[in-house]
């Protein structure tokens, strides 16, 4: 059975950062685009990072560039995401999956992807 498990979520005030981890089991990813997508209460679920593979590539939604980093460890089939400078609109429940398509400058699930439970950010004002 494949599980993504995410943990590292929590309450925070602005200006303050988090690190995200998502452990995966069941399967390697060590070959497949992996990433962060985050879901705000009344809206829809929206793309945050990604990676590819080798970590050599990686992509950000434009509202969190500069803020936020994706990385993975393939020996321990996980990715994390750093979340520094986090801002009230940050709050929402972020999930990882994986495999994703590249799609330009952004990445989308696929039919096949995979998606952890998520975990709660949410950041004070």
């Amino acid at each position: 059975q494949v599980q993504l498990v995410e943990s590292g979520g929590g309450l925070v005030q602005a200006g303050g950062s988090l690190r995200l981890s998502c452990a995966a089991s069941g399967r390697t990813f060590s070959r497949s685009t992996m990433g962060w997508f985050r879901q705000a209460p009344g809206k829809e679920r929206e793309f945050v990072a990604g990676s590819v593979w080798s970590g050599t590539s990686t992509y950000y939604a434009d509202s969190v560039k500069g803020r936020f980093t994706i990385s993975r460890d393939n020996a321990k089939n996980t990715v994390t995401l750093q979340m520094n400078s986090l801002k009230p609109e940050d709050t929402a429940v972020y999930y990882c999956a994986a495999p994703l398509w590249i799609t330009g400058n952004s990445m989308t699930p696929r039919g096949d992807s995979y998606w952890g439970q998520g975990t709660q950010v949410t950041v004070s004002s």
